[in-house]
């Protein structure tokens, strides 16, 4: 047997890795045990109830903590995300599991039709997925996955098989979603930027005419209670939007929504550091990619940032004009390793404010302004704390030497995963308990900080594990 065969052989048969010297009451072993529950021999659900399909920026996240328990089904979860990925480079941002019943979810494979509706983007004829992506965590995740395991990432050749794929899946954001013309990547529906709910989307929403109530079914309902979840009124405008897209053949440009936000640009630059990394662990230079990377930090700076108010905002590319709504993305911008010490400061300023709380009134930081008319500490998006957005700013808090913040988010998000059994949101003043249960992405980036945390320098460097 050759030394590939020999390390795949025994990563496949190698149980999850559970501490020796914790109980099996334990975060880690229960965090485990969240995950391992939502494989479904491919992939990892975000929760088998709610979300039994996989989802893209799910599967990044789930990848960042499964290295910690296997790093051959952290490559595996990314490997079949990609597997997925459309002719024109998008990775779509549901792939669906054939075995589940079409009324489990919805929108449903038949509502989107990839394989017809998308047949002129390249969509593929194997398997069926949304036309529509998320946040490109990807190449970041890959990079870490790496990481986890480089002997055995390189015997399986995991990064060359994936960089294509990453490459592709960057030009498409940087060449076919430059909607505003400046070199930031647009999203054309508010379920592309992750944040479905937040109130940055309400103002470019309006002008949105929504599908009548009797044409959809909403299974979110069946599992979650209706003051926590979308409107009515909102959600007809997200299917009316996914059903022009479709309709247009997933082509990208005509939409009446297209917004420029910074999380999603800055998770795209952040990737795009991790891409020069894996170019250069492949022998080819990745300085063009570090200057991309390096020019699209200054682009959003100077297309989202707002000095007065300290922190990054939307832009409806439609009009033009920054929307003014103060929303966790605008913060996530702090994870970027070459951001200008003025704005650091500032966005650090700015995520303990009044608007944010974190270190003060609130237990983790929320997904909106605290002061703001829309707030409501329990509607999807609209206030709750998310575990993944902590995350990312507990990342970038310590990319930029604010150790003491950091260590103290970090311990929140371990105990608030510990105490709410790993949900899929929490109340940001009480840590209640929200969504789901026993949620993957909650259950990973809890394993992540578990593990990882004492590694990182602190150092400008902000990508090294």
């Amino acid at each position: 047997m050759d030394r590939t065969a020999q390390l795949t052989s025994y990563a496949r048969t190698r149980p999850f890795v559970y501490e020796p010297d914790v109980t099996t009451h334990s975060l880690h072993v229960r965090a485990a045990r969240v995950l391992e529950a939502n494989w479904t021999g491919t992939a990892t659900v975000p929760a088998r109830s709610l979300y039994p399909h996989q989802w893209s920026w799910d599967s990044a996240f789930i990848a960042i903590g499964l290295r910690h328990l296997s790093p051959l089904r952290a490559q595996t979860e990314l490997e079949t995300l990609l597997d997925a990925q459309w002719g024109d480079g998008r990775i779509p941002h549901i792939v669906f599991n054939p075995s589940v019943p079409l009324d489990a979810y919805f929108p449903s494979p038949d509502f989107w039709r990839s394989s017809t509706a998308g047949r002129a983007a390249g969509a593929p004829r194997t398997v069926q997925t949304s036309g529509i992506v998320q946040p490109p965590v990807h190449a970041l995740a890959a990079w870490l996955v790496h990481q986890a395991d480089p002997g055995l990432s390189r015997a399986r050749g995991f990064l060359t098989r994936v960089y294509p794929h990453l490459a592709a899946w960057h030009r498409y954001l940087l060449h076919r979603r430059d909607l505003g013309g400046a070199g930031l990547a647009s999203v054309v529906h508010p379920w592309e930027q992750g944040m479905d709910n937040s109130p940055c989307w309400d103002t470019p929403l309006s002008r949105i005419t929504p599908a009548p109530a009797r044409s959809f079914r909403r299974a979110d309902l069946d599992h979650g209670s209706p003051e926590d979840r979308p409107t009515d009124l909102d959600y007809g405008r997200y299917v009316r939007l996914a059903t022009d897209y479709r309709d247009g053949e997933y082509a990208d440009g005509s939409g009446k929504f297209a917004v420029e936000d910074p999380s999603f640009n800055a998770l795209l630059i952040a990737s795009e550091h991790a891409l020069a990394r894996i170019a250069q662990e492949l022998g080819a230079p990745g300085t063009a990619r570090h200057n991309r990377a390096e020019r699209l930090t200054a682009t959003l700076i100077d297309r989202l940032w707002d000095p007065a108010e300290g922190m990054f905002f939307c832009r409806d590319v439609r009009t033009g004009a920054l929307i003014p709504e103060r929303s966790v993305s605008g913060l996530i911008p702090l994870l970027l390793p070459t951001l200008p010490r003025d704005i650091v400061t500032a966005l650090v300023r700015t995520t303990a404010s009044k608007h944010f709380g974190l270190g003060g009134s609130t237990r983790l930081v929320p997904s909106y302004d605290l002061l703001g008319e829309a707030f409501d500490p329990h509607r999807y998006w609209r206030g709750p704390a998310w575990f993944n957005t902590n995350w990312l700013l507990e990342r970038g808090l310590r990319t930029h030497g604010e150790r003491g913040r950091a260590a103290a988010l970090r311990r929140a998000v371990l105990h608030l995963a510990d105490t709410s059994d790993f949900a899929e949101y929490v109340d940001p003043y009480t840590g209640e308990a929200c969504g789901a249960t026993g949620f993957g992405w909650t259950a990973a980036l809890a394993l992540d900080l578990l593990h990882s945390a004492t590694t990182h320098t602190g150092s400008k460097g902000g990508d090294r594990e």
